[in-house]
């Protein structure tokens, strides 16, 4: 196995006995991290600690520590010389730790052996009171998912109130939100010129909390905008939901404002975004030399889930375009894409073939959506001026270059390679930019690119995600009418029987999602059984913080329009949604008739279950055709003899 072939010393230390054995006395940044370290370009801490490393720190990793005990695993590599720097892991740790029901989840993917309680609720911001505790004087930077979505006044779903900024929960001193490359290097070039950590307030895509009495930073460049306070989102959830427009649009602009909230007599300061990564920069993150391998301590321990999952796989892009109003994609990583060279992918693949258990096979060649590979504007100073949240809802901007000719090549250039011999796209597709009745603004290479992906790089079967049926929940959720899913359907359905192959595609559905009704989620069982799913990808929505969904659920208001949605939120309320995935299941016949009869559409009950007298008298009737037909044809066969 590789893992032995490498000496310890190629992964960041995590002890202090590896921190010895490089030479070094003492640290300049230590990070805090509550997955494990696995040293790969799909884990974050992986990511910052190699980008940290490059710029010349000596960095050192405190994988899950401990944070019920003497808190020794805080203490075990002494105190940085820059500061501490923190992240909940991939996942936020809320998200990580209950199912949409509120339910203690069993395992964690980000855990050696799947094992759960590695990590405590609200991680980002325990570790960082532990660390102020022990080492107030040294500066604590918050960054990862959960501190990027939880930056201003947010809804938490599991608490089921309002919680005040992230900076001011846990008492760190910096937040850095997004894909964290370019603000660290900046942080860095600062402190190396002997800039005061507590003095830099002007970093792009980071915030801090300052008391009032300070005023707030002087930039000529930035123009400000202020969001309700904290204490007024208390008292008023529309001007919460109104806070909501406002930094979902300065998030996905070109040229942002800075955002200003007061919360207590501190002014929390969110300067905006950087410009998306260029080609050049997002290559030399993922070509750092990662050895793509979870760190050896975990060896006794069992295999990591999540790692698992995508170790043999390519991430080529980052950002996404859809702004669909559930997803946290795109306040986390921006709207725009940025794509990485040929050459950098087609490097990783070949690092991927090198791999002593590789067995030929790439599980995925994909990205947040795996279709949006080098998709961007035709004339960016159109884009300069875009404040939409989508760039394919309620249409396809008919600025946005959709053509799928680079993807196709580059399937191509991955197939080439003498060692793989398939490449699978394992991450879920935009149907919507395939489909001709949807997509007005394709160039015609959607059909090369499908032909492509059906005959050469579909594991069994595909993912594809309309999430819903109804048009009026389509419409909230930011995603295209069904009618669309049909077309992209056809059009699948057509190129598989012209290869002679018969591959499913397997459809994503949401339940409970703000603007679904019961009686939508029956015409959504209905109609996808006439189509002949029997659903299996199906989730109950989970209120996360920083989407237009979430704003719903708790507000009951649409943050754009502040007019009312309706939310299913009671227990019972969300059950009987999601009943409605599971026709197929006898034990829920009865529930599913009570339930339609109770909203008048008792017409669905023989579409979905049928009624069982009725199903009986049809099968009569029928063995009573049946038995004619055959009389009738034993008359015709006496008459011809």
């Amino acid at each position: 196995m590789l893992e032995k072939n490498l000496p310890v010393t190629d992964w960041l230390p995590i002890t202090k006995k590896e921190v010895e054995m490089r030479g070094w006395e003492a640290l300049d940044i230590i990070l805090i991290s509550g997955d494990a370290y696995v040293d790969h370009p799909a884990f974050g801490t992986a990511v910052i600690g190699r980008i940290l490393e490059s710029e010349g720190m000596r960095i050192g990793i405190v994988p899950q520590p401990n944070w019920q005990d003497d808190l020794r695993d805080f203490k075990k590599m002494g105190k940085p010389k820059l500061f501490f720097g923190i992240t909940s892991g991939c996942m936020d740790s809320m998200v990580n730790h209950y199912t949409a029901s509120k339910r203690k989840r069993s395992t964690d993917a980000y855990t050696p052996g799947g094992a759960a309680n590695f990590r405590p609720d609200y991680a980002t911001v325990v570790y960082s009171k532990i660390l102020k505790k022990l080492y107030p004087e040294v500066p604590v930077l918050i960054g990862g998912i959960e501190a990027s979505l939880r930056r201003v006044t947010h809804y938490d779903y599991w608490a089921d109130k309002l919680f005040p900024n992230i900076l001011e929960m846990s008492g760190a001193d910096m937040l850095v939100y997004g894909m964290g490359e370019m603000p660290l290097r900046e942080l860095l070039r600062l402190l190396k010129r002997g800039v005061p950590f507590h003095s830099i307030t002007t970093i792009p895509q980071t915030a801090v909390n300052r008391p009032q009495a300070e005023g707030l930073p002087k930039n000529k460049s930035w123009e400000d905008v202020y969001l309700s306070s904290h204490e007024k989102c208390l008292r008023d959830k529309r001007s919460f939901a109104a806070n909501f427009k406002i930094v979902e649009q300065e998030s996905n602009k070109v040229k942002a404002r800075r955002i200003i909230q007061e919360n207590g007599d501190k002014n929390l300061i969110v300067n905006p975004p950087y410009p998306p990564m260029t080609e050049k920069e997002i290559d030399t993150s993922f070509d750092l030399p990662y050895t793509r391998l979870p760190h050896p301590k975990y060896k006794k321990r069992g295999s990591i889930p999540a790692y698992e999952m995508i170790r043999f796989s390519i991430n080529m892009h980052r950002g996404c375009f859809g702004g669909c109003s559930f997803c946290t994609i795109s306040a986390h990583q921006g709207k725009f894409i940025a794509s990485r060279s040929q050459e950098s992918i087609l490097k990783e693949v070949e690092a991927v073939t090198e791999m002593p258990d590789f067995k030929g096979y790439i599980s995925d060649l994909g990205g947040p959506s795996a279709n949006m590979y080098r998709m961007k504007g035709k004339v960016q100073s159109i884009c300069d001026k875009c404040v939409s949240p989508s760039c394919i809802h309620p249409v396809i901007c008919s600025n946005l270059d959709t053509s799928h000719k680079p993807l196709t090549e580059l399937y191509k250039k991955v197939d080439a390679n003498p060692k793989v011999k398939k490449a699978f796209v394992g991450s879920g597709i935009r149907y919507d930019l395939l489909s001709d009745s949807y997509n007005k603004n394709s160039d015609g290479s959607g059909e090369e690119y499908m032909e492509q992906l059906v005959t050469c790089h579909v594991s069994g079967r595909l993912k594809v995600a309309p999430e819903h049926t109804s048009d009026d929940t389509l419409k909230i959720m930011r995603k295209p009418s069904f009618k669309h899913f049909h077309d992209f359907k056809n059009k699948f359905d057509r190129i598989n029987k012209k290869h002679g192959l018969n591959q499913p595609l397997i459809p994503y559905f949401i339940s409970s999602h703000p603007g679904s009704k019961v009686e939508d989620m029956a015409n959504l069982a209905a109609e996808t059984k006439d189509m002949g799913f029997q659903l299996e990808q199906v989730q109950g929505f989970t209120p996360t913080p920083m989407t237009v969904a979430t704003i719903i659920y708790y507000t009951g208001l649409h943050p754009y329009t502040l007019k009312p949605v309706y939310t299913a939120k009671t227990k019972q309320e969300k059950k009987n949604q999601h009943l409605f995935f599971f026709w197929h299941k006898r034990e829920n016949h009865q529930q599913i008739r009570e339930k339609l009869k109770s909203i008048d559409r008792e017409d669905l009950i023989e579409k979905l279950i049928a009624d069982k007298r009725k199903h009986q008298k049809r099968e009569v009737l029928k063995g009573r055709a049946r038995n004619s037909g055959n009389s009738a044809k034993k008359r015709r066969f006496k008459g011809r003899k």
